[in-house]
């Protein structure tokens, strides 16, 4: 079985590289971890922090095989338990291909309340490969197979000696009927609040080739030495292939992860193994403060090989590491721009072809209910307009619409409020009256085009830039149809991606939204043009509504904009846009390791 992580490719990503590199997903914050709003409020008013935050490193060992020809790929899901028995997610892990002793990367966190008993659950899964490179957050754990459960109060966690506790897995609630399904180790750190990073670029030189008929497939795990003496694993960078001479993208770690210069780091070096059985090549130990003065001397640590026969001491190896740049940095929040005055600008554009329906037709997707039930496309608007509109401070939004009969012709961007001369309406308000209204007096017709539209917001957004104007963009799309023009929308995003914009897409009714997906680079595998350009970095989240219906997601604002702070920050950091200085927000522990 296989999964995010865990088919070929998927398994070659980069883990928990900060925003160089792969992104990590970013961690919903829900009541059983810490809220920044209250964090903030008591901090304002003198009060000290009511909790105090932990990040959850996980390992396992014996895990169940539940495949034929392979291993399990496991991921675990924590969850806290309510007092009413109901269980709360806390966050997942990334899946881990072919392994049942694995040792996750990505970390759980949670806040801890002295005074409250606080139980986990923890629950293992085999992911089925057929998810390959879905984010774990949007795997559904009824697809994947139950491996084993794990539970404790996390306080039994803090007070073991090195904080580090071995849970026995059993069936679910509680149920031992079956056994040695493997034991799970949940190790805790007390997180701080940190902006420091730095950029490291490695390389590799002469490594010992342990492929047959090829060369290795080299990658870097990167661990740090805990107090007792162990190690948790931070991070891991991409797969080279066939590579004896490997370069590995740039990636940036916090200091979250390392924790201090001086910290020893382990640093490994293996051939990647599509079964699972990673071959080490070599390892050495260094700190920052090392890696730092391996980039300023020029010069490479050789690899060292543990053997036994040479009573731990190893054999050192020709191979070695070189770090080809290094950099420090401070990662400011999301909250740190915004509450230093940044801004973002919402614009919207809503779907007219004629696929929607009849406007006056009860079943169409544009049908204005006179009771004043909202259909979809009102729904989007509300809900999403009334989260962004607080970011922006004169509320003049642009909106368009697009695949509509206006003036006797079809105009794939044409002004929502019907004036020849201005775009913007005022306030969220103000695009629902604009929405009401063209549906008087625009025709349904076609095709579905997006360039046009996101060509249009792309020049807005430019045009911010020559103004050095502390402005980030938000570009909704309602849409019910299959795109007439994707390459074209590909070329417009690619273009885009080095804009301060980010475009939203909602999918409407029934249709197969599946081109909509390309669009959304959550694959990992950037955008595209037409002419071999791939985009910057990925700018599009795509949402059909009937899955966030169908899931019981608190609204669809909330699944469309909880890529939105990724977004803005990669833009802000790619380019070192710093907030203000003098109006940085006092940032919690649980924003630094979010953000």
């Amino acid at each position: 079985m296989g999964g995010c992580f865990s088919d070929v490719r998927g398994g070659k990503q980069a883990v928990g590289v900060g925003l160089t590199g792969t992104t990590m997903s970013p961690i919903p914050i829900s009541n059983a971890t810490v809220n920044d709003a209250v964090d903030h409020f008591f901090r304002a008013r003198g009060f000290q922090q009511l909790f105090t935050p932990l990040e959850l490193s996980l390992s396992a060992s014996r895990l169940r095989d539940r495949d034929i020809l392979s291993k399990s790929d496991p991921m675990v899901v924590v969850y806290s338990k309510k007092r009413d028995g109901t269980l709360e997610e806390l966050g997942r892990t990334e899946v881990i291909m072919n392994s049942l002793d694995p040792a996750w990367i990505k970390k759980i966190t949670v806040a801890y309340h002295f005074e409250i008993v606080q139980p986990l659950i923890f629950h293992v899964y085999d992911v089925d490969t057929k998810y390959d490179n879905l984010p774990v957050e949007k795997l559904k754990l009824n697809d994947a197979e139950f491996l084993g459960e794990g539970s404790c109060v996390l306080s039994e966690i803090v007070t073991k000696q090195g904080q580090s506790l071995t849970l026995d897995l059993h069936n679910r609630n509680g149920n031992r009927g079956l056994k040695n399904l493997g034991k799970l180790t949940v190790h805790a750190e007390e997180t701080f609040v940190s902006r420091n990073a730095i950029e490291v670029k490695f390389r590799c030189s002469r490594l010992e080739n342990k492929d047959l008929f090829s060369k290795s497939d080299p990658f870097l795990r990167i661990s740090r030495i805990v107090e007792n003496g162990g190690s948790v694993p931070i991070c891991k960078t991409e797969v080279v292939d066939n590579n004896l001479n490997p370069i590995w993208r740039p990636l940036c770690l916090t200091m979250q992860q390392f924790v201090s210069k001086d910290n020893p780091l382990i640093i490994e070096c293996f051939d990647f193994n599509s079964s699972g059985n990673h071959v080490l090549i070599g390892n050495l130990q260094k700190s920052v403060a090392d890696l730092k003065k391996l980039h300023e001397q020029k010069t490479g640590a050789n690899f060292i090989l543990p053997s036994s026969a040479h009573h731990g001491h190893g054999k050192v190896l020709k191979g070695q590491l070189f770090v080809d740049h290094f950099s420090e940095k401070q990662l400011y929040s999301f909250i740190d721009y915004v509450s230093s005055g940044f801004e973002l600008n919402f614009m919207v554009a809503v779907d007219f072809t004629a696929s929607n329906g009849h406007p006056r037709d009860p079943d169409s997707l544009h049908y204005i209910d006179p009771s004043g039930r909202f259909n979809a496309y009102q729904q989007a608007i509300m809900e999403v307009g009334e989260v962004i509109q607080f970011y922006d401070s004169d509320r003049h939004f642009p909106a368009w619409g697009f695949g509509g009969v206006t003036n006797g012709a079809v105009s794939h961007c044409f002004n929502l409020n019907g004036s020849a001369s201005g775009v913007e309406v005022v306030g969220v308000q103000g695009i629902m009256a604009a929405y009401a209204s063209a549906m008087n007096h625009v025709g349904l017709a076609g095709p579905t085009l997006f360039g046009p539209v996101i060509n249009n917001a792309a020049e807005i957004a430019g045009e911010s830039l020559s103004c050095n104007s502390r402005k980030y963009f938000v570009l909704l799309i309602i849409t019910d149809g299959v795109l007439t023009d994707l390459q074209e929308t590909k070329d417009a995003l690619v273009r885009a991606s080095d804009l301060p914009l980010s475009i939203l897409i909602v999918g409407v009714g029934g249709a197969d939204f599946k081109q909509m997906e390309i669009l959304d680079a959550d694959n990992g595998c950037r955008l595209e043009s037409s002419t071999g350009r791939v985009a910057t970095r990925d700018i599009v989240q795509f949402v059909p509504m009937r899955e966030v219906l169908a899931g019981g997601q608190t609204s669809v604002a909330q699944a469309l904009l909880e890529e939105l702070p990724g977004q803005f920050l990669t833009y802000m950091r790619n380019r070192d846009i710093t907030p203000g200085a003098g109006n940085i927000a006092q940032t919690s522990a649980s924003y630094a390791s979010i953000y």
